[in-house]
């Protein structure tokens, strides 16, 4: 099964900037992840439930300037978003068995293409 997400997710950068610029009651990066793993787990409804995952995440930018490890930044919310829609139980090592990471570059449609599989149980 396969999501598709709109455009891009923030990178590491900018969530990394997020989490600093907080103070007080309201801070930028939990906005920032509230909103993410909203949008994403009502993208994620449509999708069965799973015991365990193969998770392949393809990133198509509208050009090469992020650096891979600040565009799979967003991947905390996407994995948050599959718990939240109910698609795996929790985010950890026993729910998810492997994350895959493509780079793709897509100037008239960036969006983030999330392929889900059901992985073999580990004894």
């Amino acid at each position: 099964m396969v999501i598709e997400i709109p455009g891009r997710l923030p990178g590491t950068n900018e969530i990394i900037a997020a989490a600093k610029a907080g103070k007080g009651k309201y801070q930028p990066y939990s906005i920032m992840k509230s909103e993410w793993t909203h949008t994403i787990a009502w993208l994620a409804k449509k999708l069965p439930a799973y015991q365990r995952v193969d998770i392949t995440i393809t990133w198509y930018e509208p050009d090469r300037r992020r650096d891979p490890d600040n565009i799979t930044g967003g991947t905390k919310f996407i994995l948050d978003s599959l718990v939240v829609a109910g698609v795996i139980k929790d985010d950890n090592q026993r729910y998810i068995n492997s994350i895959k990471h493509l780079w793709g570059v897509d100037r008239e449609n960036p969006r983030v293409e999330v392929q889900i599989e059901e992985a073999e149980e580990i004894k």
